[in-house]
Order: structure tokens, then sequence, then C-alpha cells
């Protein structure tokens, strides 16, 4: 017999299991109830959903639209053929990244190169500081780049350009189509096939400026551009460029004028190359494609880029039109090239604040060396001058001199103003053709011997000094003192000279000997600014240096 508590908890088991099947039965329904009631929720949504439909908008073309259609027709894409040399002796090898050379392909050897320049890495993180482009992706390689071959086979490269003339002109830049064996020039019109375009041969080139003008033949005019006024163009201009980046052709990018007159190569080789600077996106194929203005005027040509990547990095540089032009101008005359004025004289920029104070000049240009037999030297110029006029303008600097005297034609004269020993002069100066007189510049003599030492100034500037034999002076047609030793972290030091170098004068007062350079240096006093005048033995053609600073 089970007792009333077995008999009471069985009941509530078989209550329990009641209740659970019950709830379960009713979740199950529920649950049917429940999706048979979405499914019919969906199909009815479905029925009533309204198919898509596009608008057509009312929006008005904006201005880089405008632009874009109006120039494009004139924007070419230029592809080149570099066939192998004979004297090749390895095959060159894909980059994907340039280190390119200075625009006149070598240059001034003188002339201190930007890091990266040439081939091989760089220093630091600038081996890409200037890049220049000749176009996007090589045919079998991966990504982009400037230039590429198969093995040894043909090189190819690619670039932009704009029709300046309805028969067949065209601007583009020297590094685009330099050294090239073939030249191939798409119109837009031109259908996209393996075809690389119509031959091109070249008008002529300015390597100072990066340009060339190239021609195709034509049966009928074609669409050219406009050329507008560079030096109107303001800082926060919009501007818009167009071209071939990676060889996909009529590819457009808008941007602002970022800076104006920017130069990027320091020395000769960057004289003739004041940029205009953008952030609109220009890339690795862009080079020699139009810059514009609002109206559509092109007031520059894409020519290089900032970047530590071969790619965009927001900072392009664009030759200014007024530049353009001129040198387009001399290229289509009869001669086919660039003539520039020289009065064959050299100068250094960059001069302390000491030297302009000891020299007793705030603007202008200082004389560094008289090309012997040049004009400057015909007139009486000789170093040491400060040119500070040309035809009673003030000259600000080099930059300002070289820019004045090279758009003069040769055979015109002009009337320089300068300064020597403090007094003013003035003389008349038959302007030289600038190719002409530096090729006239003499080749480097000898390095001088080096000669037993003797201590001089070694207490006050931390350097040691000798005399020069007769025969160095001979050969460097000066007198002086030269630089045995400096000690390290000294006034010299800090400076910048170093052995080897021949001081001339301190302050202006010779130190053709020891005994003179002791009695100068002795005169010095703290906080005395001190500028010697230095040639190098090594390179006497480059002429005097002016390395000063304050005691």
């Amino acid at each position: 017999m089970k007792s009333l508590f077995e008999r009471l908890r069985s009941r509530r088991l078989v209550s329990a299991y009641v209740l659970l099947a019950t709830l379960t039965v009713a979740i199950v329904a529920g649950s049917f109830a429940a999706h048979g009631v979405r499914g019919q929720e969906q199909q009815n949504a479905s029925a009533d959903a309204a198919p898509l439909k596009i608008v057509n908008s009312s929006l008005p073309a904006n201005q880089f639209v405008k632009i874009a259609r109006m120039v494009g027709p004139a924007v070419v894409n230029i592809n080149t053929q570099t066939l192998p040399k004979q004297s090749d002796a390895r095959p060159k090898q894909f980059r994907g990244r340039a280190l390119p050379q200075t625009p006149n392909d070598g240059g001034d050897e003188d002339q201190p190169q930007i890091p990266g320049h040439g081939q091989g890495q760089g220093q630091d993180n600038f081996q890409d500081f200037f890049n220049r482009f000749f176009g996007g992706q090589v045919p079998g390689q991966p990504g982009g780049g400037e230039q590429g071959d198969q093995g040894q086979g043909v090189q190819e490269s690619l670039g932009s350009g704009f029709i300046v003339d309805p028969k067949g002109y065209i601007i583009t830049n020297n590094h685009v189509v330099d050294k090239a064996d073939k030249i191939y020039v798409k119109l837009s019109t031109d259908p996209e096939s393996s075809d690389l375009g119509r031959p091109a041969h070249v008008i002529g080139v300015d390597k100072a400026t990066d340009l060339a003008v190239i021609k195709i033949d034509t049966s009928s005019p074609l669409p050219t551009v406009k050329m507008g006024d560079s030096d109107a163009v303001q800082v926060g201009d919009d501007v818009e460029a167009i071209g071939s980046p990676f060889a996909l052709s009529q590819t457009v990018t808008a941007g602002i004028i970022s800076a104006k007159n920017r130069t990027i190569e320091p020395g000769a080789s960057g004289q003739f190359q004041h940029f205009l600077q953008t952030d609109a996106a220009i890339n690795p194929g862009n080079s020699g494609g139009p810059l514009l203005n609002m109206n559509g005027d092109v007031i520059g040509v894409n020519t290089a880029i900032y970047t530590q990547s071969a790619g965009y990095q927001g900072i392009g540089f664009a030759m200014p039109s007024n530049t353009v032009v001129a040198v387009y101008n001399d290229l289509i005359s009869p001669s086919h090239k660039v003539t520039r004025g020289s009065i064959g004289i050299q100068f250094r920029e960059g001069l302390s604040d000491a030297v302009n104070r000891v020299y007793g000049f705030k603007s202008g240009v200082l004389v560094q060396q008289v090309q012997p037999g040049g004009p400057a030297d015909k007139a009486g110029l000789k170093q040491g001058d400060i040119i500070t006029t040309i035809d009673g303008r003030n000259i600000k600097d080099g930059d300002d001199l070289v820019n004045e005297i090279a758009s003069r034609r040769p055979g015109s004269s002009i009337r320089l103003g300068f300064m020597r020993d403090g007094k003013p002069n003035d003389a008349t100066v038959t302007i030289g053709d600038r190719d002409k007189v530096f090729a006239e510049l003499g080749n480097a003599q000898p390095e001088a011997t080096p000669e037993p030492s003797a201590d001089a100034g070694e207490t006050k500037l931390g350097l040691v000094v000798r005399d020069l034999t007769p025969a160095v002076s001979s050969k460097l047609k000066t007198s002086g003192v030269l630089i045995e030793t400096v000690r390290t972290g000294t006034f010299a030091d800090l400076q910048g000279l170093e052995p080897g170098l021949v001081i001339t004068h301190v302050n202006r007062q010779p130190t053709g000997s020891k005994s003179e350079f002791n009695s100068v240096v002795g005169k010095l006093k703290p906080g005395d600014d001190v500028v010697f005048e230095v040639i190098d033995p090594r390179h006497p053609e480059a002429g005097i240096n002016y390395i000063g600073g304050t005691l």
C-alpha cells in the first residue's frame, strides 16, 4: 500500500507532464501560425513594391565638366619607343619608382644633386624627392611605373601632350620624348586598340625648361587649346588637369594652385624652372598634359611631382604658360632652339647676412667669377663687384638677374649698375649667347700639391694655414693661404671651411701670405662679421666662394 505522501507526489508529476506537453503543443502551433502570417505578409509586400526608376536630373553641368568637354579633344596620349643600343652592356631593369636625372641631362657637375637623383637609391627617405615620369603600366609588369622594357627589347614609355596648332603642333615635356627612336600620338577620337597611334617627329626641345614641341601630320584641322596668362594666377585658384596617368587616357583631376614661383632644383640646373605648385592629382603619365584655369585656358604644363612612393601625394609642379609660350615660339622658329642672353658671370645664391653686411649691400648680386673674354669681362666687371641695377631697375637677387638677362637677345646692350669697393659704377654690356658663352668655360686645373704645414688663426678661428708655393699661386692666378687643418666644432668648422681650400681675402682684406692672414685675423673680436673669400684648388674654374658668419 502506497502512503498518502507517495500518491500525492505521483499526481503532481503527472500534472507537471501534462502541463509541459500542453505548453509544447501551444508553442509549436504558435510558431506555425506566426510563420504562416509572416510568409503571407512578405508575399503581399513584394506584390505591393514599386520598381525603381532613374530620374532625369535637371542639375546643370559644373565648370569642371564644361572644361573637360571643351579641352579634352585637344589633349593627346603620347607613346614612345626606344630601341636597344649596341653599346648597352646589360639589359636595363624595370623600375617601379623613378630616379631621374636632372632636366639638363646631367648639367653642371659642380652643382649639388638633390638626394635621390641619378641611378640607385638615395639617402634618408627622399630617394623619390623629384620624380619625373614617363608613363604608366608597362606591358607584362604589375602596377604602374615610368618606364620599362622586355629584356633587351624595345623600351616603351607613356606621357601626355596638348595640341596648340590645328596643323598638328603639340606641346609636351622633353623628358617624355627624350632619346626616343619612335614617337606616336593618339588623339581622343582615335579608337582604343593596340595601335600606338599616329607617328610624330620632334620640332625642337629645351632641356632647361624640360619642354618639347612635336608634330603629327593631319589632313584636317585638329582641335586646339587656348594659352592663358600664368602671371595672373593666384594661390587658391581652382585648376583642372587632364592627361593619361597609368595609361588611362582622358583622366580629369581637379584642385587648386597651392604655390607660385616654386624652384625645386638648386643652382644653374633650376634657374629657368619656376613652377606653379598644385594639389590637383598628377601621376605617372600626366607629364606634358595641361593644367587649366576655370576659363579652360592652359596655365601650365604638368611636369613633376614631389613623392616618396612614385605616386600622387598632394604636390605637383607645372611649368607656367608664359614660359611655355616663349619657349614654344623659339622652338618653332627657323633655328628650332631657345636662345638666351648671358653676360658671362657666375654667382653664389644663399649668401649669409654677414656677407651682405661686410660687402655693404641688401639686394643685388655678388659676382663670384667673370668669364675671361666674355661680355662682362669686356665691359670691365670684376670678381667682387655687386650688380645692383639693369637699365636703372633695381635687381633683387640672382634669379631676377638671370631672368632679365636671359630674356634679352644676343647682340643687344644693357646698362649695368654695380658697386666696387663701396663706390657706385656703371658699364654698358653687350649681351652674348648663353650657350656659346658657357661653352667656352675651361676645364678644371690640376690639383695643388700639399705643402708642409704652418699655424695661423688657430686660436680665434680654429684652423691652421700655410703659405702657397709660387707654383700653386701661378696655377690659381692668385695669392692666398692654404687651409691645412680645421678643428671640429670651431668657428671655421661651423662655417664650412675645410682642409685644401685657399683663403684669398678675409673681410675684403687680402691674405696673400701667412703674415697678412695673421694681421687681419688678429684684429677680429667676438661679434664681428667674418667673411672668407675661398678658392678650391681642385676646381679653380668654379671661382671665388664667399663663406661667412658672425664670430
